[in-house]
């Protein structure tokens, strides 16, 4: 497949006029109650609101299995990401890490703006069937208001010292939100080696927007056992299971 061809593909990830909110955090911040087990668990998401009926009926979900993806000459990922200082919140569902504006990616010529970045226990993603102990993601928005997500696994090794820097700050409680002059790179958070996969997909939380690129990296990053059974105490299972293909297909840059 070539460039073209790609591009053309990731198309199908198409923008929303209402995508503000939901591009703002890949959580419900207050609406409807939905979480990861029971009777608000993921099989559960549609029939909790209206407003998340893609959740049942959608054909683009995501996470899904990353497996068998097509060689394609896909255009280099900019990051362009900038020091801040600490901006952290427990929203209950996950941890996120706000950023404020002037981080940025460049992907096909077009610029996203990185809002936020956050974690999910096990990773969301699997790769050929198999998971991560987690899975960081970067949700970016253009000014078309197209979103692309960067997702990058988190392996068991060394302790990480980004992820020092917000395990030491952030709140245990949901609701709440820490702020302080600590400085955090997102970018330390990336691997070296950006080959990636790259799907057509949706929010893997509700209202589950068929809108988003996914842009996944194949090389994971690490953390200590330590750091990751620190965020499991706090959040067992925050992952979406993975969701059928149905007619789409997976893009690999390796």
């Amino acid at each position: 497949m070539d460039r073209r061809q790609a591009l053309t593909f990731l198309g199908a990830a198409v923008a929303c006029p209402t995508c503000a909110a939901i591009a703002n955090a890949s959580e419900d911040k207050g609406g409807q109650s939905w979480g990861y087990e029971g009777e608000y668990g993921p099989e559960r998401w549609g029939a909790v609101s209206p407003a998340n009926i893609t959740c049942s009926i959608g054909r683009q979900q995501s996470p899904i299995d990353l497996r068998n993806p097509i060689p394609a000459e896909l255009s280099d990922i900019q990051v362009h990401f900038r020091p801040s200082k600490l901006e952290v919140l427990n929203n209950g569902h996950t941890i996120e890490v706000v950023v404020p504006k002037g981080s940025f990616m460049v992907l096909d010529g077009m610029r996203y703006e990185l809002l936020q970045f956050h974690f999910h226990h096990p990773s969301e993603h699997l790769v050929e069937g198999s998971s991560f102990p987690m899975e960081a993601h970067f949700v970016h928005k253009s000014a078309k208001g197209d979103l692309a997500v960067l997702g990058a696994f988190i392996a068991a090794g060394e302790e990480h010292p980004m992820l020092k820097r917000v395990w030491d700050r952030m709140p245990m409680e949901g609701g709440k939100t820490v702020r302080d002059a600590t400085i955090v790179r997102p970018s330390d958070l990336l691997p070296d080696d950006h080959e990636h996969f790259r799907y057509a997909g949706s929010l893997t939380t509700p209202p589950c927007s068929e809108i988003v690129s996914w842009i996944v990296f194949n090389e994971p990053i690490e953390a200590s056992s330590a750091q990751i059974q620190k965020f499991a105490g706090l959040f067992p299972l925050n992952a979406r299971p993975v969701q059928p293909m149905n007619r789409r297909f997976i893009l690999g840059s390796f």
